[in-house]
């Protein structure tokens, strides 16, 4: 893909955390532009800052220091209420544990997140998108964990946000399953254009990726581009 416009821009981020009388820098002087319609994959060991960042990203958290602007707003000066504001509209967050609500079928658990934004898809819609439609009607505890994370995956979606923030989306996976999920994020990106930054410690889903981040001790040391990107059937681990 050809990238041009800069959806987010992260500039000189640090994030220094107090433990007791110690300093943790979770990240330091961290920098990333992050375009619309890339699919980009942020690589690292457990400790290296990937969450942190991400927590960033999504507004969150704000940083010790450094800018972090979505498109024209920056988010890193911006209020708790602007904050809410953004995730809200703009951001859907996938976790490696589905974080569904027990009690709820799919399709109640999906529309959890149509609720609170003004032009949502119907979660009827969002279901599909995720080959879920026959299951509206069941329970979590009736779905397989490869269903329940699609499942998560429907109810980021359903909100319509430019950004999909996925968190070690296939860490509780087995490897076909986690085949399924990356291929239908892949899917999403391609065809709703929706911009996915998925970090992950799985150095095999690089591959996957427009543009490949890697993140350690809290520094993007290294950037590059997939051209092409592999498919999911490529991805071997």
């Amino acid at each position: 893909m050809v990238l041009q416009r800069v959806l987010l821009s992260i500039r000189s981020v640090s994030k220094v955390y107090r433990m007791g009388e110690v300093d943790v820098h979770a990240l330091r002087n961290a920098s990333l532009d992050i375009y619309d319609g890339e699919f980009l994959i942020i690589i690292g060991p457990s400790g290296s800052g990937k969450s942190t960042l991400l927590n960033q990203i999504g507004g969150m958290d704000r940083p010790t220091s450094g800018t972090i602007s979505f498109m024209d707003r920056e988010l890193s000066k911006s209020s708790d209420y602007e904050l809410t504001l953004y995730r809200r509209r703009e951001v859907g967050f996938i976790f490696q544990f589905y974080n569904l609500i027990p009690t709820l079928t799919a399709l109640e658990n999906v529309q959890v997140a149509t609720e609170i934004v003004e032009n949502p898809m119907t979660a009827m819609e969002a279901l599909q998108r995720v080959g879920l439609a026959g299951r509206a009607d069941h329970f979590p505890s009736q779905l397989s964990g490869g269903e329940q994370q699609r499942i998560s995956v429907a109810r980021a979606l359903a909100s319509n946000p430019r950004l999909l923030l996925c968190d070690e989306p296939t860490g509780a996976l087995d490897v076909e399953t986690s085949r399924q999920v990356l291929g239908m994020l892949s899917k999403l990106n391609r065809e709703l254009q929706k911009t996915v930054v998925l970090i992950t410690h799985n150095n095999a889903i690089a591959g996957l990726g427009d543009r490949v981040a890697r993140i350690r001790d809290g520094t993007i040391h290294h950037i590059r581009t997939n051209d092409p990107p592999k498919s999911v059937e490529e991805i071997h681990w």
